[in-house]
Order: C-alpha cells, then structure tokens, then sequence
C-alpha cells in the first residue's frame, strides 16, 4: 500500500495539514471506469459541467427526514423546507442534490436543469434497531429517468444479517440502471452484530470492506464514512487489528479497496468548521472524488453555510483533473 509515513491514528489530529495538492494520490479518469455512453454522459455532468467540477463532486443530500426524522431539521427551522436546501444547493453551486421520490415529486420541478439529481430509490427509519438492518425500495431507476436524475443513490448495509437481501435487491437494481444508464452511488454502511464486535461500523476495518464490497457489486461511485480510530479496532480481524496508519493512510487505503469505483465522503454529525474543513482536504489528498456534506451545511443560517461552502469550492478546485 502506498501511504505516508505510517503512525497510530490516535497521534495524528484531524486539524493536521496534509502535503501539497500536487503530491495527492491520483483518482481513475472517467474513460478507466467502463461506463456505457448513458452513464459517462450523466457522471460527465455531475463532474465536470456543475458544482466546482474538473472531476469532483460536491453534493446535498437531504435524505436524512427519512433516516432520522424531524429531529434534524430542529437546529435550524428553515431546513424542514426543501426549499431550503435547495436554494442552499442552487445559489452553492453544488454538483447534486440527493433526496428521496417524495421530495423530487414535489419540488425537483421548480429547480430542474439547474441542479442535478440523484435519486435515492430505498431507505428505512431509524425506529427500529439496526441489528437486521434492511433498507427497501422507494423508488426506482425508472422513476429517475422519468425525473430527469443524473444517478441513483442505494443504501447497502455491509455485515448485516440481511445481506442476502440487500444483495439481490441491489442485483435488480443495478441491472435496471445498466440498462437505462444510470450511475448508481451506493452509500455502504456497515451495521450489524457482527460489525459491532470486530472493530465498530466506524472502524478502518469496517469501512475498507464495505467500500470493496460496494466496488464487487458494481457501483460507480461509493459513500462511505471517514474512519475514525478507536480502542475497539483491536478487535478487528488481522492484519487490522495491529496497523498502525495515519488517518490520511486509512482512507487511502479505502480509497484503494474501491479501485475504480469513485469515492466519496460522507460528513455525519455537524462538527467545527476547522474539522470539517480539514477533513475535506485530508479526503481529496487521499484520493476522494468529494464529498456529501448535509447536516453540516444545512443545520446552519443560510449565509454561514455559503460561506463554507465556498471554502469547499475552493479545496476541491486545488484538486481538479482534466476530462479524460
């Protein structure tokens, strides 16, 4: 594995400086990925033609009224209407929204051809407990053609006892969206006993698989949460258990399992601007395609969350690669 100079992920803060931008590890081009003409139409526009473009993405996503509830649109009252994100999105310049039917049913019109879409097409609650977690169809890739979406987005929880499911269902899925030609992102989130017993859902253990196994199954792009070293990663399987990375190493080495399959960074709960601004260029040094920040920018006022996202543009754009 190529990787900085290895040191325990305890030592190295977040806040830490990578190396220059120009020292970065490469991302694969748009003709490495095997796209049909369908798909590198739409991936061409999300990459290059909206949001800081030159291969990168930055992206909204406001999915999280179904996966979490009301209760996160309590910080900032304004954000329980869409409108909200999206004029955040528009006025932001971002690459994409993401959301679920509901929303593109009702607001999608008002913004088309203006902001790109994708498409969440299955999801659940957070009600009931994740032990089985299990997310099913809400929609489907027709619904995103008809819409006009540029990708689909699907849930796949690695490590559950319910794989077998999600396998198949995401199977289906990924055969409707080869035939339309539409990207598919997976979001891969480890959950389950299992997950929580060999290192926890946020270990470089958990994360390094389920970015492989979204690439195994045909993704074009994979989300994926920043690993975060615990005291839990010793019991990890080996060789996990005993390395000894920066966290820059980590996700690189996530960004390694993925191959050709892009990845982008998902920003979880809402932290400081300096944090968050460092986990943004730590991610895209690393070899990330960019990142899916909501919470982060939308539980904020309006100005304040453009101002951020300026800063966004900016880093991405130090990282920006020629179409090829």
């Amino acid at each position: 594995m190529s990787e900085p100079a290895a040191q325990t992920m305890q030592q190295t803060p977040m806040t830490a400086s990578p190396t220059p931008a120009a020292d970065r590890y490469p991302r694969p081009a748009l003709s490495q990925l095997g796209l049909s003409p369908g798909k590198r139409t739409r991936l061409k526009r999300l990459l290059y033609d909206h949001g800081p473009g030159g291969g990168t993405l930055l992206v909204l996503p406001i999915d999280q009224g179904l996966e979490h509830g009301p209760a996160d649109f309590f910080d900032n009252p304004d954000s329980l209407d869409p409108s909200y994100q999206y004029n955040l999105a528009r006025d932001g310049h971002f690459s994409a929204i993401a959301h679920h039917i509901g929303l593109a049913e009702k607001y999608y019109h008002q913004y088309a051809g203006e902001i790109p879409l994708i498409l969440k097409i299955n999801g659940k609650t957070n009600i009931p407990s994740d032990a089985e977690a299990f997310s099913g169809l809400t929609g489907t890739v027709e619904d995103a053609v008809r819409l006009g979406a540029d990708a689909v987005g699907y849930t796949l929880y690695v490590g559950s006892p319910a794989q077998d499911r999600d396998f198949q269902q995401f199977m289906e899925v990924r055969s409707e969206a080869e035939r339309l030609g539409m990207p598919v992102i997976v979001w891969a989130y480890p959950r389950g006993e299992a997950v929580a017993k060999k290192g926890g859902r946020e270990s470089l253990y958990a994360i390094d698989y389920a970015a492989r196994v979204a690439t195994e199954l045909g993704a074009d792009i994979v989300k994926v949460n920043y690993p975060v070293a615990s005291a839990k990663d010793a019991d990890s399987p080996a060789p996990y258990s005993t390395l000894k990375l920066s966290p820059e190493a980590a996700f690189h080495k996530v960004v390694q399992s993925a191959g050709r399959t892009l990845v982008i960074v998902s920003g979880g709960e809402k932290v400081g601007d300096p944090e968050l601004l460092a986990k943004t260029r730590a991610s895209m040094h690393a070899g990330a395609t960019g990142i899916i920040f909501g919470r982060n920018l939308w539980q904020r006022p309006r100005d304040d969350a453009l101002a951020i996202t300026r800063q966004f543009h900016a880093i991405l754009r130090e990282y920006a690669q020629p179409l090829a």
